[in-house]
């Protein structure tokens, strides 16, 4: 049989895939590992200051029977099925010793309370939706593909100038790590937002918190704009989907900028400045809409997005959102859903 270029290509880019899944692997387990290390420790320095330490004692039993377990190439794995635990719980929980199909009611009884307020919290992290500010308009749809999501979605007003920021982001992973890393990643803007006018260097500096602080693993791809009452709109993208500007005529994309914040603690970040006009908008979303899947495993794509916003630019943001959602619904069919989904339009209204 002959073997083209091609196929050596394609062969060499699977192979170099699995290298990069395998190390990826290995630097979680490095990490686990040192993690319930520290953990011993601080249970060892712990226990005899206590008089109560039947529970501390049942912490360090699970803790050296983990480190065992890694030692002996059984950790991660259910101890009911023998199959492997999910990754993102054992990343929050590093004893956990059941997947989630073969918890005990107890622990499926707090999972769900877990689950619950954890949708609770994310939910008041939202921005205001349909916000009406000094010559622009914004709003978004929002929806997990599970109890929680990973995606990112802000509107900040830190100044009296009429300017104010924008964001929408997707954090690798799912479930409730990434909404953890969500949430990281709301801090980290919601403090640094006063330190600077610029958004690349606001992307800079969140990028160096949000690399020190999370495993080497996780990373996020991320879009933030700042909006003038001018119309003069500066915008950063951080590895993100490509958002649209769309005005009568003409569709513009934006591309990315920088490698998503995570991968490199020096990260640098560039930024456009786009001149806007009333009625124009710019349409950013995650890749929830532009990768979904129809039945037959075919993808939604960039570009029926750009025709769908564009056949409907004039309708206001909150119809063009629901437009899009359900004409990639329509699209999907029955296909499930796996990602999570957040759609983001900022029109100039004057």
């Amino acid at each position: 049989m002959m073997v083209g270029l091609g196929d050596i290509d394609m062969e060499h880019s699977h192979l170099t895939t699995q290298g990069a899944s395998s190390n990826m692997d290995a630097i979680r387990d490095t990490a686990l590992r040192e993690q319930l290390l520290e953990r011993r420790e601080r249970l060892r320095s712990s226990i005899p200051q206590l008089a109560q330490k039947e529970h501390l004692l049942q912490l360090l039993r699970e803790v050296d029977s983990a480190l065992d377990k890694m030692d002996n190439g059984t950790y991660g794995m259910c101890e009911t099925c023998h199959e492997s635990i999910e990754k993102d719980r054992l990343i929050i929980d590093p004893l956990i010793r059941n997947c989630l199909d073969h918890l005990t009611a107890a622990e499926r009884r707090a999972l769900e309370q877990d689950l619950e307020l954890a949708y609770q919290i994310q939910s008041a992290l939202l921005p205001k939706q349909n916000l009406s500010l000094p010559g622009w308009m914004t709003a978004y749809h929002y929806e997990p593909a599970g109890h929680v999501s990973g995606d990112y979605c802000d509107v900040i007003l830190p100044d009296s100038d009429g300017s104010f920021y924008f964001f929408i982001g997707d954090v690798s992973g799912k479930g409730v790590s990434a909404s953890i890393l969500m949430a990281h990643l709301h801090a980290i803007f919601r403090t640094l937002i006063h330190t600077t006018v610029s958004t690349n260097e606001l992307v800079a500096r969140a990028n160096r918190i949000f690399c020190e602080a999370t495993l080497s693993t996780h990373f996020a791809t991320l879009v933030v704009g700042k909006a003038e009452q001018t119309g003069e709109v500066e915008i950063c993208n951080a590895g993100h989907n490509a958002p649209l500007l769309v005005r009568e005529g003409e569709l513009l994309t934006i591309p990315s900028t920088g490698l998503p914040l995570g991968l490199f603690c020096e990260g640098e970040f560039t930024s456009h400045v786009l001149a806007t006009k009333p009625g124009d908008s710019l349409v950013l979303y995650t890749d929830g809409l532009s990768e979904a899947r129809n039945p037959s495993n075919t993808l939604y794509g960039e570009d029926r997005i750009a025709q769908v916003v564009q056949g409907k630019k004039e309708l206001p943001p909150p119809e063009l959102i629901r437009t899009c959602v359900e004409d990639m619904r329509l699209f999907s069919s029955s296909a499930p859903v796996v990602d999570d989904l957040t759609v983001m339009v900022v029109r100039r209204t004057e």
